[in-house]
């Protein structure tokens, strides 16, 4: 997944964060990378407990313990954001990187008003006077669709959409390059939750800053986001841009996703499968593929040897996923 360095964003090269577990370490995160280019949409989707939110996090560097990053580089416009002392990754937060978070009436304050958690992350960051800092809070909220006019109210005053278009207000207060969205929608109605993502999509392609949307939800990440990576027991499966992807999956785990989800578009005629069994234990994750239990069409291979992140058969290379039916060796398996 790998691009033209000169033109990158991001470019997170095998990171991996662990957590503390009984005197040992749960690797939640292995080796992943990929990359983003400026005003660039990229979906991080898989099931809960896969490592999307732990990369999310792991990004501006906001993990607490018991989480550790044991590897890896997370390059942000040519600057490695883990080989950085404290002050330099507190000023490239919300600045130039900006989180907003699953569920807003965590991420805001209860006891302050809109106006003061605003101004307080402007004032923060910008040499500017409280007037100045107010009258940047009230264009803000205009520009999610709240009105400055709920500037004195607290959150306990506003609807579950409002408080979520008040943190997406407050990570575009700094006008950051790029914003991870951290299922910014599971909590909401369908129709707020459609609502709150065009509006995104709106002020994206108006300010021109990045993404990378976390979801579980495919469908939904296909019509947002230009590329989608899919995440499987700590490690990237799959990877490709995102209608493509959804209708050519390859990894039989994206398959299994895909075929799980109701199907919004009629694009797939087939009746909704779970996915059988659960994914491993990461305090002992199996040796070889980490889905073959699951596999429908897992070999022997499978079982001992981790498949490598490689282009679909060498013939698109936006196109990776790293399953041994597409090596060399399993021609015959796969035709």
């Amino acid at each position: 997944m790998r691009d033209n360095a000169d033109e990158l964003l991001l470019d997170v090269r095998d990171l991996s964060v662990a957590y503390e577990s009984g005197g040992g370490l749960v690797t939640a995160v292995d080796r992943v990378s990929f990359t983003l280019r400026p005003g660039e949409i990229l979906g991080l989707a898989g099931e809960s407990g896969c490592g999307k939110s732990t990369i999310a996090l792991a990004l501006p560097r906001l993990l607490r313990s018991p989480a550790v990053i044991t590897g890896g580089q997370v390059v942000f416009d040519g600057t490695d954001l883990l080989g950085v002392d404290d002050t330099a990754i507190r000023a490239v937060r919300w600045r130039d990187i900006a989180l907003v978070f699953q569920n807003a009436m965590n991420a805001l304050n209860p006891v302050l008003r809109l106006s003061a958690q605003l101004v307080d992350v402007i004032r923060h960051h910008d040499k500017v006077s409280a007037e100045q800092a107010r009258e940047r809070a009230g264009e803000l909220l205009d520009l999610v669709g709240i009105g400055r006019d709920r500037l004195r109210a607290y959150p306990h005053q506003l609807s579950g959409g409002m408080r979520q278009r008040a943190a997406i207000a407050i990570a575009l207060a700094l006008r950051p390059r790029l914003v991870i969205l951290d299922e910014p929608t599971t909590a909401l109605d369908v129709v707020v939750q459609r609502e709150i993502l065009d509006e995104l999509k709106g002020l994206q392609g108006e300010l021109g800053f990045a993404v990378l949307f976390v979801s579980h939800d495919l469908e939904l990440l296909a019509e947002f986001t230009d590329r989608i990576a899919i995440m499987y027991a700590g490690r990237l499966v799959e990877a490709a841009p995102s209608l493509p992807l959804l209708d050519g999956a390859a990894h039989p785990y994206t398959r299994g996703l895909l075929a799980a989800a109701p199907d919004l578009h009629g694009r797939r005629s087939v009746s909704r499968t779970a996915l059988p069994g659960t994914p491993p234990d990461l305090s002992a994750p199996p040796p070889g593929c980490r889905f073959a239990e699951r596999c429908e069409k897992a070999m022997d291979v499978c079982r001992w040897d981790e498949p490598p992140l490689l282009p679909l058969n060498g013939a698109d290379p936006t196109h990776v996923t790293a399953c041994h039916l597409y090596s060399q060796d399993s021609q015959e398996v796969h035709a």
